[in-house]
């Protein structure tokens, strides 16, 4: 029977190490192709790993484990009970044992080292990552938190996109930001545009406590918008709610509708009737003409232009500089390259290269 191998993927060349953070199926289920079967995560990026073909699951990792790049998660396999090869196991990551009961992997190990945590103080009830480890940093942070106001407003990220959104905010005037939370360690405690990065995602629960209830999401996502996603769902699960944003130099009609965690950047239009779903993204300079309707999650580059009652559905991307003819539908997890002209419907899941003619195909 054909079995096809569903493995770990290359996230961040520089790290080989990913964790397992969700397992979206069940041992022994039958899927179709395009289904996501689990979601891993490194300190730099999350993507989920989706089934080539139909088949039944096979599982051979479990939620929460440290995998690399390579590694067997499951198998698809043409029926339910056949036989798999042997072996096939998830490989298990170098560990440390210098200190005693502790399990630690080398690139957590190094982690902790520079971030000041003495090994013996570390728990050692789990094999620890680097997850792990900037989670302990956090928990320990020496940090004291003023109460916060309905007014107050959160960033996740400190890249060039959580820049823009935190001058957004600031030209808009309806909040404040109390601060910045990135999951790289090494910018606790820095600043960004004056504004001071707090910490890392450990500290969520302890703002929410302290009244904040509100973020914007900073990070892009425009390489993998499951990354963005996931972030949305971090701050979601901590009780955190999102605020549409309309920069003061964009022009919304009254007639358009933006939902919740919206982002429409300066010099941005959106024309009239034109719907806006939650946490998609209007980019600088980009035009969504009267009657267009966007996807959940769906990113609008810098400088595209969509013609009137265009449909772009959920987790796509339209690049820059695209442009496209009236009334076309662009389906789910679509990626339009940087200046590609669309005449025709775009089916979900297309990869449209940047400065293609795409009459339909």
């Amino acid at each position: 029977m054909a079995q096809t191998p569903i493995t770990v993927p290359l996230l961040n060349a520089n790290e080989p190490e990913a964790r397992l953070v969700d397992v979206h199926v069940a041992d022994g289920q039958r899927v179709e192709a395009g289904a996501i079967l689990f979601t891993i995560e490194t300190t730099k990026a999350a993507s989920d790993v989706e089934a080539p073909t139909v088949g039944f699951v096979r599982m051979l990792a479990a939620e929460g484990d440290t995998v690399s790049v390579g590694d067997l998660l499951a198998y698809l396999t043409e029926t339910v009970d056949e036989a798999l090869p042997t072996p096939a196991p998830v490989s298990v990551q170098p560990v440390d044992s210098l200190a005693g009961d502790l399990r630690i992997t080398k690139p957590a190990r190094a982690l902790a080292e520079i971030l000041g945590l003495h090994l013996d103080s570390l728990p050692t009830d789990r094999l620890l990552t680097e997850a792990a480890i900037r989670e302990v940093a956090a928990a320990r942070q020496p940090i004291d938190l003023p109460d916060y106001g309905s007014e107050h407003i959160l960033i996740y990220g400190a890249g060039g996109h959580a820049k823009a959104v935190m001058e957004m905010v600031q030209a808009i005037g309806a909040h404040r930001i109390a601060g910045i939370l990135d999951d790289n360690p090494a910018l606790a405690g820095k600043s960004v545009l004056g504004i001071s990065v707090l910490g890392g995602r450990g500290l969520l629960a302890l703002l929410r406590e302290k009244g904040l209830m509100l973020a914007a999401n900073g990070v892009g996502g425009i390489l993998d918008i499951a990354v963005r996603v996931r972030l949305f769902e971090l701050q979601e699960s901590a009780g955190f709610s999102f605020p549409a944003l309309a920069h003061p130099r964009a022009t919304v009609e009254a007639s358009a509708s933006i939902s919740d965690g919206v982002q429409v950047f300066a010099n941005a239009y959106v024309g009239s009737s034109a719907l806006l779903h939650p946490r998609c993204m209007v980019n600088t300079g980009a035009i969504v003409s009267h009657d267009c309707e966007i996807g959940r999650y769906t990113h609008i580059a810098p400088g595209a232009m969509l013609a009137g009652h265009v449909h772009v559905g959920e987790r796509s991307l339209v690049g820059m500089g695209v442009t496209t003819a009236i009334g076309i539908k662009i389906g789910n997890g679509v990626r339009i390259g940087n200046g590609a002209v669309v005449y025709a419907d775009v089916p979900d899941k297309t990869i449209v290269p940047a400065g293609k003619v795409w009459a339909g195909g």
